[in-house]
C-alpha cells in the first residue's frame, strides 16, 4: 500500500483476538498516551464533557480519550481563540489523547440550513444564522488549529434509509472528499508540536456492495486507523450489525476500526464481537440527565417511586466516588428537583459504568471467553430494573 500517512508516533499493537469471534485487545499509542482497546471515548462537543469536570474525567471516569465536535467548536469559541490558547488541549486542560470529528454529521443534519455541492457544504449557523462553508481542506485546517490527536475525513452522511442511488451518489462524493482531505492532510503539518492522526470514514448507507466499495477505498489510503459512519442513524439494530460485519471483513485487521456515534452497551458488546475497537456516543450522558442510569443488571429509571427509599449506594463497584458515597434515594431526590449536582452524578455513574463495561470486555478478549462472557452480559444489560 502507498504510505499516504507517514507516522511515527502513533501505533496499533494487535495484543489479541479471541479465537471463537472477531473480538480485539489492542494498544494505540498517541503523542497523548496511549489508549488500550476497546475504549469508549466520551462526547465533549464544545469542549467539555455535559456536566462532567475534566478532573472526574480522569480521576472517577478513567477516561483515555475524550471527543470534541469539529462543527461547534468552529462556531464557538471559533479557530482564532483556540490558536491563541495553543490548541484544544490546553484551552481545556486536558492532557490525555482527544478525537475530533469532521463536522460533516452536524452539517448535514441542518437539512433546512445546508447546501451539498463537489466543492463541499455551505451551511447557516445555529447560533446566529451566520453562513459558512465546509470543504475538505478547510475541515484538516481547522482540526489542525484545533490540535485534536485524531482527526476524521469530511464526508457526507446520509439517512438511513436513503434509497440505493442517493447513498451510492452520496458515498461516491465522500470519496472523492476522502482524497481531498488526505492531499490537505499530506500538504500541511501540525501547529503544536505533536502529530495528528487521520482517520479516512466509510460510508455506503445499508447496502453491503456499497459498503465493500468503501472499505476497500478508505484501505487503500493506508491510514494509521478508519471510521464506520452513517449507522445508527435509524436501519434496525441488525442491519447495522451486517454492515459492521461486512465492513470489518475488508479494513485491516492490524488497524483500529472505530464505529462513530453508537450507542446501548449492548450495542458496544455486539460491535466488540464483530471486531469493532473504538466507540462515541452522548447517550450515556443525555440520558443520564433525564435519569437514565445504566447498570450491569439493566437500566434504571431513577425517577421511579420505587427509589424515593432505597438507601443502597448507586453502585458500590464503581471508581466514581459519587457512585459510592450517594445513595440511589438521594439521586432520586436531585433528579426529580432538577438539582444540577443530580445531574451530574447520573453522568458521572454512566460513564464510568460504560468504561468499566469496555475495560471488562477487554479483559474477557485477553482470557478468551469473550463470547460466552458476552452472551450472558447482554441479557443482563438489556433489562429494566
Amino acid at each position: 500500500m502507498p504510505n499516504d500517512f507517514p507516522y511515527s508516533s502513533f501505533q496499533f499493537e494487535l495484543i489479541n483476538t479471541d479465537h471463537r469471534c472477531k473480538a480485539r485487545a489492542g494498544l494505540l499509542h498517541t503523542p497523548h498516551g496511549d489508549i488500550p482497546t476497546p475504549i469508549f471515548m466520551p462526547v465533549g462537543t464544545v469542549g467539555s464533557v455535559k456536566a462532567v469536570h475534566q478532573h472526574e474525567l480522569v480521576n472517577d471516569i478513567d477516561a483515555k480519550i475524550i471527543l470534541g465536535n469539529t462543527y461547534h467548536l468552529y462556531l464557538r469559541p471559533g479557530m482564532d481563540i483556540l490558536q491563541e490558547a495553543g490548541g484544544l488541549h490546553r484551552f481545556i486542560g486536558w492532557e490525555r489523547p482527544i478525537l475530533t470529528d469532521s463536522g460533516g454529521f452536524q452539517v448535514f443534519s441542518l437539512a433546512e440550513n445546508r447546501k451539498i455541492r463537489e466543492e463541499g457544504c455551505s451551511f447557516k449557523s445555529h447560533i446566529d444564522g451566520s453562513k459558512h462553508m465546509f470543504t475538505p481542506e478547510n475541515v484538516i485546517d481547522i482540526q489542525r488549529r484545533i490540535g485534536s490527536d485524531i482527526m476524521m475525513a469530511f464526508d457526507e452522511c446520509p439517512p438511513g434509509e436513503s434509497p440505493y442511488n442517493y447513498a451510492k451518489k452520496s458515498m461516491e462524493l465522500t470519496h472523492r472528499w476522502m482524497d481531498r482531505c488526505i492531499a490537505r492532510y499530506r500538504d500541511t503539518e501540525p501547529l503544536y508540536g505533536h502529530e495528528q492522526a487521520l482517520f479516512p470514514i466509510v460510508q455506503g448507507c445499508k447496502y453491503p456492495d456499497l459498503r465493500r466499495i468503501s472499505a476497500e477505498h478508505a484501505a487503500s489510503h493506508n491510514a494509521i486507523g478508519y471510521a464506520i459512519g452513517g449507522l445508527a442513524v435509524g436501519e434496525p439494530t441488525e442491519v447495522m450489525y451486517q454492515m459492521i460485519e461486512v465492513v470489518n471483513a475488508i479494513l485491516p485487521a492490524d488497524r483500529p476500526r472505530y464505529l462513530m456515534g453508537v450507542g446501548t452497551p449492548a450495542n458496544l458488546l455486539e460491535a466488540i464481537e464483530r471486531g469493532v475497537d473504538m466507540f462515541d456516543c452522548v447517550m450515556p450522558t443525555r440520558n443520564g440527565r433525564n435519569g437514565m442510569l445504566f447498570t450491569w443488571n439493566g437500566t434504571i429509571n431513577i425517577k421511579n417511586k420505587k427509589w424515593e427509599s432505597c438507601f443502597e449506594p448507586i453502585d458500590p463497584t464503581s471508581t466514581a466516588e459519587a457512585d459510592r458515597v450517594y445513595t440511589l434515594a438521594y439521586l432520586h431526590h436531585l433528579i426529580k428537583s432538577e438539582e444540577l449536582l443530580g445531574l451530574q452524578i447520573a453522568s458521572i455513574h454512566n460513564l464510568a459504568f460504560y468504561l468499566s463495561l469496555v475495560r471488562t470486555a477487554r479483559q474477557h478478549i485477553l482470557d478468551g471467553d469473550y463470547s460466552a462472557w458476552k452472551a450472558v452480559t447482554v441479557d443482563k444489560l438489556m433489562k429494566r430494573i
